[in-house]
């Protein structure tokens, strides 16, 4: 077995910074999302440089994302069927390699608006795929009683590659037009050499989970069938789980929110005058106390129940998006909105371990691909609805009508049964000596 096993008694769990696998994983993976967050700000920008288009600009930011919408499930039982740090190797060398065809178009003047939609597509595919195995091995990698601290140290790693990386792809674009890309490229091979270095393995001891997967019937199936069975077992078995099945529905529920509470929130910024220097500072302060909030998860997640952390943060983001539609002070709408991103680190580290600590090793990808399905969905609808709401309704208005939607939600949370019945994580606690 690959999976960390309990220690004997008496003997200390080693602390994770002593983790010389979860270092390399964590650390490989911060390079790397830092030099991808600077080019994706670069992308649009590239592609308004070459064209002066901003539907060509529109375009290529939809064919990067569009992999995230048709390849999660494909790739979810790719990464349980495959070796898992084999898979991320790969990735990130063809990632390396379509990023620095773009360094060398760039170098040559010969860059073309194909070619930046080709390696788009691509990127964003691998990105899945590696994203995917990433998060599956994370059980494999350390102790069951360090799942929620590894989570949330991925979380933090996470949202400061946004901040860092957002105003460093600009800042890096207006030097030259070849540099975010370069970064990029150097991230991806960083990323690759920290895997080479890891020891353990990224999935357990497959010998006893070498049958096929059955349908719903019971049956393996043939064909089409099994196939279908196979895309399908993470978001059948994430269904047939009461409060993971809530607790997942409530994350694409809140995530619909929040993309459109953030057009929302830019508008009402515009309209009372604020310059833009002024919604880089809100958006800033956001991303601070999201890095906050994700390092206070883990002591939340030991402290609290299931039922307390999923109830509390969609009473909070309830409560906050009613005094961001009530008041016209945009001091308390930044600290409104700054707070919501407080919590969110500490739902998502809760929810995640405890959906780790129940899914199986050998169908973790595909339940991982399932939630990020939905996720990514959400977000997909919640753009189109904030830019529809917008349209039609003053941001007051809409502000208020997301309020509905969150409370609505919170009520949803508050009355479920299987909420109310979840409690801690479902992992044990580190033996002392």
């Amino acid at each position: 077995m690959s999976r960390l096993d309990d220690p004997v008694a008496g003997e200390q769990i080693p602390p994770l910074h002593r983790n010389r696998d979860f270092l390399l994983l964590w650390s490989g993976s911060a390079v790397s999302m830092l030099g991808s967050t600077a080019s994706l700000v670069a992308y649009p920008l590239l592609v308004l440089a070459m064209t002066g288009s901003p539907g060509a600009a529109g375009l290529a930011g939809f064919v990067a994302l569009l992999p995230t919408l048709l390849f999660q499930l494909p790739a979810g039982a790719l990464v349980d069927r495959w070796d898992r740090k084999r898979v991320m190797i790969w990735c990130d060398l063809l990632r390396a390699l379509g990023v620095g065809s773009i360094v060398a178009a760039i170098a040559v003047d010969e860059l073309h608006l194909w070619h930046v939609l080709a390696v788009g597509f691509a990127e964003g595919t691998l990105s899945v795929a590696y994203e995917l195995a990433a998060g599956a091995a994370i059980p494999n990698v350390v102790h069951p009683s360090q799942l929620t601290t590894a989570l949330s140290r991925n979380e933090a790693r996470e949202r400061a590659a946004v901040m860092a990386g957002t105003p460093l792809g600009g800042a890096l674009f207006g030097l030259g037009r070849i540099w975010p890309f370069v970064l990029d490229t150097v991230s991806y091979l960083v990323s690759l050499l920290t895997l080479l270095f890891i020891r353990r393995d990224f999935q357990a001891d497959r010998a006893a989970d070498d049958a096929p997967d059955t349908t719903t019937d019971g049956t393996a199936g043939t064909g089409t069938g099994k196939l279908v069975a196979e895309l399908t077992h993470g978001l059948r078995w994430l269904w047939g789980q009461p409060f993971l099945r809530t607790a997942t529905l409530l994350v694409a529920g809140s995530n619909l929110l929040f993309r459109a509470l953030f057009l929302i929130v830019i508008v009402m910024f515009k309209e009372a005058g604020a310059a833009p220097a002024a919604i880089g500072l809100l958006l800033g302060v956001a991303g601070t106390s999201g890095v906050a909030g994700s390092l206070v998860a883990t002591w939340c997640a030991g402290r609290f129940s299931m039922r307390t952390v999923v109830v509390a943060a969609n009473w909070v983001w309830a409560l906050m998006i009613c005094v961001i539609a009530v008041t016209d002070d945009l001091y308390l709408i930044g600290a409104a909105y700054a707070l919501m991103w407080f919590v969110g680190p500490i739902w998502n580290v809760a929810v995640a371990g405890y959906q780790m600590a129940l899914t199986p090793d050998h169908i973790q990808g595909r339940v991982l691909s399932a939630v990020s399905l939905l996720a990514n969905g959400a977000v997909a609808l919640g753009s189109l609805a904030g830019g529809y709401l917008l349209e039609s309704l003053a941001p007051a208005h809409a502000a208020w009508s997301m309020a509905v939607w969150m409370v609505l939600l919170a009520a949803l949370a508050t009355l479920s049964r299987s909420v109310r019945r979840a409690s801690f994580l479902p992992i044990e606690h580190p033996r002392r000596s």
